[in-house]
Order: structure tokens, then sequence, then C-alpha cells
């Protein structure tokens, strides 16, 4: 009988339980990407917490293009110097740690004017109104060198994986999407064509790190926006990658503009609310010979036993319950089962000059 506290393998990483961080942006690194005291001392906190791998907040993988303020970096060599005292402390507690690598493109409010911007057409964001430029064929290859550098870096860096964000609203997952994506090349079209960009940075990825070295993609299982990429293409593009060797597929779904359906829920305080993409992912993990990892509103280690019990899912993700209590794992693993403190709110969104943090824990909560 599987448990949360199995211990696991994902490749050649071995995880000390089934409860993962998900990806979150912490709003703490400096103005080039680096590492901060801050920074740091919350990944601590992490790997002190007991969380088996822990997935950092998105790292940008081109200088130019950083949608967010306080996201870490990844574009350059000068970064992997930088993180070796992160992994090694991670390491040191017991857990694992995977970047993540995106390119974040016009679902962004930073600085659009000053920078040039990406998108598979000329087609204004959503939610953010922002209009990028049409990649050419040349931004393509110029993207996919840049993913497969940066996943490179993170490698020599002492991380443990990387994982591509292919979800909520950003690049990759705009290609996916029809509504963004209305290119008449190879890129663009059917499923075919606007899954094409993703399987080549995964390629490129591959080629690079070998085969040996944890890959990982989170995926939108629907984008639940106007002519968004369906539950099928998603289907289409998990078989692609499974067929190619990714080794891990975590699921969410939504964007900035899908609203009530959005990545991050609220109102979450009750079971039957809870893990609200276990679905999809327990569909996947049933055609795939691949450990999903769902992500999505996971509050209480009741619903994951559940669905250790009643589907193939391997793995939990969780964000903003650990904002709010770093030591979560540990708390459940020592035998305190209580649901996660995490009221929902997404509190953790609002301006913060200290980062992006639980409100339940400032002194103004």
């Amino acid at each position: 009988m599987r448990t949360l506290f199995d211990e696991t393998k994902i490749n050649s990483m071995i995880l000390k339980n089934r409860l993962v961080r998900s990806a979150t942006w912490e709003n703490m690194a400096d103005q080039s990407g680096h590492m901060t005291e801050p920074l740091f001392k919350l990944y601590k906190e992490l790997a002190l917490g007991g969380v088996g791998l822990i997935i950092t907040g998105y790292a940008f993988p081109l200088a130019e293009e950083q949608p967010n303020p306080g996201m870490m970096g990844i574009y350059d060599d000068s970064f992997i110097e930088d993180y070796r005292p992160l992994t090694e402390m991670v390491h040191s507690h017991g857990s694992r740690i995977v970047m993540q690598i995106a390119y974040g493109g016009s679902q962004t409010n930073y600085r659009p004017e000053e920078r040039t911007i990406w998108g598979p057409s000329e087609v204004a964001d959503l939610a953010f109104k922002v209009e990028p430029r049409e990649m050419s064929r040349e931004d393509i290859q110029t993207l996919k060198k840049a993913y497969g550098e940066a996943a490179n870096r993170a490698k020599a860096a002492g991380f443990d994986g990387v994982q591509l964000h292919a979800a909520h609203g950003y690049l990759l997952n705009q290609f996916l999407c029809p509504y963004y994506n209305r290119r008449t090349d190879e890129y663009g079209g059917s499923i075919e064509n606007r899954a094409r960009i993703v399987l080549e940075i995964y390629d490129e990825v591959r080629d690079r790190v070998g085969a040996n070295y944890p890959v990982l993609i989170k995926l939108n299982a629907e984008d639940f926006t106007e002519n968004g990429a369906t539950f099928e293409d998603c289907r289409y593009l998990c078989r692609e990658l499974a067929g190619r060797g990714i080794d891990a597929i975590e699921v969410s779904c939504g964007t900035f503009a899908s609203g009530k359906l959005g990545p991050c829920r609220t109102r979450i305080d009750a079971p039957e609310k809870e893990a609200y993409n276990a679905g999809h992912a327990a569909q996947l993990a049933e055609e795939l010979d691949v450990p999903i990892l769902v992500v999505g509103g996971i509050r209480s280690p009741e619903v994951i036993e559940k669905l250790l019990e009643t589907s193939k899912i391997e793995y939990f993700s969780v964000s903003r319950p650990l904002l709010a209590e770093p030591q979560l794992a540990k708390r459940w693993q020592d035998g305190d089962r209580r649901s996660a403190r995490c009221i929902s709110c997404n509190g953790c969104f609002r301006p913060n000059p200290a980062g992006n943090l639980c409100v339940l824990n400032s002194e103004s909560a």
C-alpha cells in the first residue's frame, strides 16, 4: 500500500516522500535574478520542514526577459557558483531541489514598455493586455538554445533536475493555446504543430543534460479560457513527451484570465474542494507510464491518502500551504494530521517589499 512518506525515485533522483513544493514566485531575488539572504533562508526553512522535493520559483533563461521582479535567473554562467550553496544546503537536510525554467511572455505587467516580449502571435494577453512581438523562426531557435543552456547550468550548479514551465498562460502554454497561437507555419494550427516548440525545447534540454538527469514538465490539463488549450491537447502532448522519455509531469490548470478556474483558487475550506486537478491527473496517470504530480488545492493528508488509494498519481504538490507553514511535511509525518494552516486567500500575491509572504505570518495579520 502506497503512503505519503514512501521513498520513491524519479529517474536518478531519490525522494524521501511524495510531497512536493510546487514552483512558487518568491519575489526575493535581486534585480539581476541572483540569490539573496532572505531567499536562501526561505529555502532552508523548506528543506528543514521535510518536503521531499522543492521546485524553485520560475527562473528566466534570457537576461532581457524577466516577467516579474524578484525572479531567479539562470541566463548566464555566473549563476552556477551562485546556486551551489543553495543546492548543497538543501541536500544536507535530505531534500531534493529542481529548478523550474520559464519564459514568461506577454502575461506580465513588469516593465513591458522597456523590453521586447515574444509571443506565438501578436495577440494581446487576455489578463494583462500586453501585446507581444510574434516570434520568428530565428527567435524560436534562440529560445531553444537558451533553455538547453539554462538546464545545463542548473545541472552544473547541483540541482537534481529541471522542470519546464508550459502552464498557467506563460509563453509555452500560449503556443499550445489556439487563442494566442494564430501562426500559419509549422508552429501553428494543429495540436501537432502547436506542441512542436515544447517538444523541441524538451529535446534540446535532454540532449544537453543526458538521459540520467531528471527533466520534468508542468502542463495545464485545460486553460479554461476563450479558445484555450483543451484536455485533448494536453493528452496529446503528454503522450509525445512520454515517448521521448520525460521523467515526470505536473498537472495544473488555468491562467490569470481563467477567473474562478485559475491555478490558485480561493475558499478551499472543505475536503471536496481540495485537489481540484485530480480528475485530469488521475486520467493521465492511467494512460501514461510516467510519474504524475498533481497540484491545486491540496490541504490535508486524508485527501492525499484517498488519491493514493484510488488513483495512480504518484506525487502531491503544494505551494501556498508551504508559505503559511514550511514545516508542514514534518508536522504531518510526526502525527499532527490537521489540515494545512493556509486559508487560500491569495494574500501572498499582495505587493510586499519583503517578498511574497503569507499574511498569516505577517505582523499585521
